[in-house]
């Protein structure tokens, strides 16, 4: 039986409280910084009215002294007159095009104003939610991990089932930080979602977006937040009916199980898994960069939360073996765990490859602008984050010996993890902050508050229910399970 100390306690909740006031003071300083540049850009537009008269001024005094040479050199009349009336024309047609520049430039400022305004100020939400989905990714991959073991009658993993329960089981919290994103995003207390601008699907209205407004049946404020608690309802749900009926299963005389019941679950999970996976990727991460659109997108962010799942679980099997918590799990299960990180490493290195290249190869340019953000400012960001994710798994997991050493799966887990934190953040950052990004207060206080969460509540279940499940119908099978 798994014992929750109470020095594991303490410092779960000490890297939960020192978090949570990383966050709230990168929210504070954000806010300064917001304000600074607010006043910044208050003082150059003022600077800009002073020195308008002067022109003016100017000007005036050019076009005396023009006027004045005009009158004195008659000799030269008509080439004068043809020459100013040239002047003039061109003069005219120079002023004309400054204004016109002036004006863009003028317009264009405000609206870079306001995107980079929005950039300074967004950055606390945006780091807050990538560290949301990425610590979503971990319970919700787990959960399907979980299903996916009722739902194909694997027996070798019937004796780790009870460690996938506790991860699962954390999937509600982060659900629930998202839930509170898009609440205060559809309140305007952010601008992470830029299509949730007021007006921007209002014809009548200068923030107005044709291609934006075009999206109004599915990205309006009430489905996109309905949308969200339904992921909330049959995430969260399936994850606490998969626990109950397995700790109800416990206290059934010996010899009956309730292994069909939770397989029909895992199905029926299974099955709605596969529509929200890609629907809620399209909602909070990929709706971010509006405009931009990718029919692979679902998958690749599935693809990257499930490997990241299945790190954290083998991490977790390999701390509890070494504790002897788990003395029916051998190096074959531990194995076994490895392959699936190596293998889903391999296909998430796919899915990137492929929707990379058919937009390189294309060339579209609706579809180009996404890679350009992230090759230009991020480019340093962009390929360490592919050398963690695919170069590391695959050098330090290739061979058989290296899935049975807890030192190469651990050394793969660091990597793996702080690729796909790097990938979750190079995905949400560019399209909602711009070049505003940086690592400071609320991204690593946003880390250290969903660990110390996942921590907690990780532990807590591990110590609720015997690890070992009692009447499980392919128990047996797991204990001998060997390669």
């Amino acid at each position: 039986m798994f014992v929750f100390t109470q020095k594991a306690k303490i410092f779960a909740a000490a890297l939960t409280l020192i978090g949570l006031i990383m966050v709230v003071i990168g929210f504070n300083s954000a806010g300064h910084e917001a304000e600074g540049h607010d006043a910044h850009a208050i003082e150059m537009h003022a600077d800009h009215a002073d020195a308008a008269p002067a022109d003016e001024v100017h000007a005036e005094e050019a076009h005396a002294d023009h006027a004045e040479v005009a009158h004195i050199d008659h000799a030269e009349a008509a080439h004068g007159e043809e020459a100013h009336a040239d002047h003039s024309e061109a003069a005219h047609a120079d002023h004309t095009e400054v204004a016109h520049a002036e004006h863009a430039e003028a317009g264009h400022g405000d609206a870079h104003g306001g995107h980079e305004d929005h950039g300074a100020a967004n950055r606390p939400w945006a780091a807050l939610l990538v560290n949301t989905i990425f610590f979503l990714g971990i319970g919700i991959g787990t959960l399907f991990f979980l299903a996916i073991q009722y739902a194909a009658q694997a027996g070798w993993s019937a004796g780790i089932l009870r460690v996938m329960e506790s991860v699962a089981l954390f999937v509600g919290i982060p659900l629930l930080g998202m839930l509170f994103l898009v609440i205060t995003g559809t309140m305007e207390m952010h601008h992470v979602w830029h299509w949730m601008q007021d007006g921007i699907m209002d014809p009548a209205n200068p923030n107005y977006d044709k291609i934006i407004a075009g999206k109004e049946g599915y990205l309006n404020d009430t489905f996109f937040t309905l949308r969200t608690v339904a992921y909330l309802v049959i995430w969260a749900g399936a994850a606490y009916l998969l626990r109950r009926n397995s700790l109800k299963e416990d206290q059934l005389p010996e010899g009956q199980n309730l292994f069909f019941t939770q397989r029909k679950l895992a199905a029926t999970f299974i099955v709605l898994y596969a529509v929200t996976s890609s629907t809620s990727a399209w909602d909070w991460i990929m709706s971010i960069d509006t405009h931009w659109f990718s029919t692979l997108f679902g998958w690749y962010t599935f693809a990257g939360m499930f490997v990241t799942a299945l790190t954290v679980l083998n991490v977790l099997v390999m701390f509890l073996r070494v504790k002897n918590y788990l003395p029916w799990v051998n190096d074959n299960h531990q194995h076994d765990l490895g392959k699936f990180m190596f293998a889903f490493s391999v296909f998430w290195t796919y899915l990137w490859f492929s929707q990379y290249m058919l937009i390189w190869y294309s060339d579209i340019p609706e579809e180009t602008p996404y890679y350009l953000a992230r090759f230009g400012e991020y480019k340093t960001l962009f390929i360490t984050m592919l050398a963690f994710n695919f170069i590391m798994p695959v050098l330090v997991l290739m061979s058989r010996d290296s899935k049975r050493i807890m030192g190469f799966i651990l050394l793969a887990a660091v990597f793996v993890l702080a690729g796909h934190w790097m990938d979750h953040y190079i995905m949400i950052m560019p399209g909602s902050v711009g070049y505003n990004y940086g690592f400071g207060w609320v991204e690593l206080g946003g880390f250290l508050f969903y660990a110390g969460l996942l921590l907690y509540v990780v532990q807590r279940n591990l110590a609720a229910a015997p690890l070992k499940m009692k009447n499980h119908a392919m128990i047996h099978e797991s204990k001998l399970f060997h390669q």
